[in-house]
């Protein structure tokens, strides 16, 4: 009979006692090991070594700025472009570590580490590493699969996000979406739980920037009747309502710390005590969160906890922005209009090819999302049946124009907070409600705006899909 072979790491680190450390847990854990302190001798080793996953440290020497260690990942992605690297790194290198996870690592963790949580992230990382053939990464045969509704492309980066999705659905763990705002995280939350053995009860999702602290706890754990003053009946929270299926976290990177010590209670062992109650409650829930912000350098920052990070972090899903994946635009932008023509009541619509050319160049900072509200506006305004690039640029001018700032607002005997108010109803008012572009405009965090407008009573469209 065959015995199977041990998986092999190569732990690339010239500190011998950070060697010695990972070498004993990983063989404690059933690896193989390798050690090297010498960049230069990792390439050889890998050509005349069977290495399953690499340890990769970023610096080696104090006079390095980690250059060194991007230099020698992009010679292993390279050579071995599949095998997976784990960064190594300190917290005050964490933005480096993340520049590296952006041109090829796996992911990263942080010196000293936590043994158990560590090996859970190279088991992960490993089982994810395992190769599929290239006809699993054909779009149609993950279709013929898997559900991917709502998610449109075939561009490479996407595939390997999509063929990601399939493999950790089925499980229950903690999955963390990267990626930049309008990019489609929610979309990715609604697969994972789509394609879960948690299918059949509705995910609960919860945009935690429009969560008061004051209210946190009665939102996500609920409360008993007479817990304060309006707490007439009994009410469950957010928690309670994921029980048996995916609770979504949307704008994780907006919970303030006090907030994020609550959370992890619940991320450690799935228990939470509603406001006033006097005993722990269980719920079995598949924790899946999404951000469009770094919380391994909000972390550094000292703004996030390391210990929730690495509860929520198990798994990372990056969404490649949409301009690194131009090949799909036309095949988006065909749906979205589609779904326009659907939405308004209109007859056929298309896009001459001048316009399509257009519309793949732009640079798209706000995604996918800016893309359809570039689409829907230019539909609108202009009533045509085909497109032309220029009714797009016109209606890019038109919409230039709006937003240039008018006369400017009496304020004569107003008080400070009048004058808040009455700016932000003039921003809401200028941008229809859309909170990410009123927050921008304003200068504020999302969540900094959701406060004062439920400090002034006032609301905006919460249609920022992640």
């Amino acid at each position: 009979m065959e015995v199977s072979r041990k998986q092999c790491v190569l732990i690339v680190d010239d500190d011998g006692s950070v060697q010695v450390s990972l070498a004993l847990l990983l063989k404690q854990s059933g690896f193989e090991v390798l050690t090297c302190d010498d960049p230069k001798q990792v390439l050889p080793l890998l050509a005349a070594n069977s290495v399953d996953l690499v340890l990769q440290d970023m610096n080696f020497s104090p006079q390095t700025s980690g250059e060194e260690g991007l230099a020698l990942l992009a010679a292993i992605k390279e050579q071995h472009p599949v095998l997976p690297v784990l960064l190594m790194t300190a917290w005050g290198s964490i933005a480096l570590a993340v520049k590296g996870v952006k041109v090829g690592a796996a992911d990263f963790f942080t010196k000293p580490w936590q043994n158990a949580q560590l090996i859970d992230l190279i088991r992960t990382t490993l089982e994810l590493a395992i190769p599929r053939s290239p006809a699993r990464l054909d779009r149609r045969a993950l279709d013929s699969e898997f559900d991917f509704a709502g998610i449109i492309g075939e561009h490479p980066d996407l595939l390997k996000v999509l063929s990601t999705i399939g493999r950790v659905a089925k499980t229950r763990a903690p999955v963390l979406i990267l990626g930049e705002s309008g990019t489609g995280k929610e979309l990715v939350a609604d697969a994972i739980h789509r394609n879960s053995p948690r299918a059949g009860k509705p995910a609960v999702k919860i945009n935690m920037g429009a969560i008061t602290s004051s209210l946190f706890e009665s939102e996500m754990f609920g409360h008993v009747k007479g817990a304060f003053t309006d707490a007439r009946t009994d009410r469950k929270g957010h928690v309670a309502s994921a029980n048996g299926s995916t609770l979504f976290l949307d704008e994780i990177g907006e919970l303030n710390r006090a907030d994020q010590v609550k959370l992890l209670r619940v991320m450690q062992d799935h228990s939470y005590r509603p406001v006033g109650a006097s005993a722990s409650e269980q719920a079995d829930i598949r924790v899946v969160s999404a951000t469009n912000r770094e919380l391994a350098e909000l972390v550094a920052a000292g703004e996030f906890r390391e210990d929730l990070y690495y509860r929520l972090n198990l798994i990372t899903i990056r969404l490649p922005a949409l301009r690194d994946r131009r090949s799909d635009i036309p095949l988006i932008a065909a749906r979205l209009i589609a779904d326009l023509e659907s939405e308004y009541g209109l007859g056929n619509v298309s896009l001459a090819p001048a316009a399509m050319e257009w519309l793949s160049a732009q640079p798209w900072p706000g995604n996918i999302r800016q893309l359809k509200q570039m689409l829907e506006r230019t539909l609108l305004l202009v009533g045509k049946r085909v497109l032309e690039q220029a009714d797009f640029v016109a209606a890019e001018h038109r919409d230039a124009d709006a937003g240039r700032p008018g006369p400017v607002v009496g304020v004569d005997g107003m008080t400070l907070e009048q004058v808040e108010r009455h700016m932000i109803e003039k921003v809401l008012e200028q941008h229809q409600g859309n909170i990410s572009r009123v927050a921008q405009a304003l200068g504020l965090s999302r969540a900094a705006l959701y406060r004062r407008l439920e400090k002034h009573g006032l609301t905006g469209d919460n249609e920022d899909a992640s």
